[in-house]
């Protein structure tokens, strides 16, 4: 070990400024080479370390960001499938709306001419009552007046001679009816 660290501390072992030679002394000069590249490695491998950690997690964070954007572009194919498939739905329940309305308007119209046919028939058959009605009561004021012209006029013509007269003739008939009958 003394003669690593002599290595480092004492100026006997580096050659002069002015020759270049090889060291082949393999334990004096590994260290030394060994804690030089070291010494490199740390004083420039920090930033370059730094750096690839830094890109690592860059191009990590590119990936989770593809890997997402698929899926968003997955989720997105298949909402406007979905899509698609609604508005389909929606034009068939539409144009399946649209046929039950006019179905409906075209029953509802049918409908309301029985109806209207139905009141017409119905406000014929009560004027016709009416009128029937009306007539049946004409005839019996008429019957009536007539009736009370009738006895008013066998009242003022008829004497109490005719009066018996018309009796007799009367029960005259209905004894040959009675014999007749018999």
């Amino acid at each position: 070990m003394k003669n690593i660290t002599d290595s480092f501390v004492s100026l006997e072992h580096w050659p002069s400024a002015g020759s270049f030679e090889f060291n082949t002394d393999i334990l004096a000069t590994n260290p030394i080479n060994l804690s030089v590249v070291l010494g490199v490695l740390i004083f420039f491998g920090k930033g370059v370390l730094k750096d690839l950690l830094r890109k690592q997690r860059i191009l990590s964070t590119i990936r989770n960001s593809e890997e997402l954007r698929r899926g968003a572009i997955e989720q997105l194919e298949r909402a406007r499938a979905r899509l698609r498939k609604v508005e389909m739905e929606a034009y068939e329940y539409r144009m399946n709306g649209y046929s039950e309305i006019e179905r409906e308007k075209v029953n509802l119209i049918n409908a309301t001419c029985d109806s209207l046919e139905r009141l017409d028939n119905y406000k014929n058959e009560t004027l016709y009552f009416e009128q029937q009605r009306a007539i049946n009561q004409v005839r019996q004021q008429v019957f009536q007046q007539a009736l009370q012209r009738a006895l008013g006029t066998i009242n003022s013509c008829l004497t109490s001679k005719l009066h018996f007269r018309a009796i007799s003739v009367n029960i005259g008939i209905l004894g040959s009816v009675e014999e007749i009958t018999y």
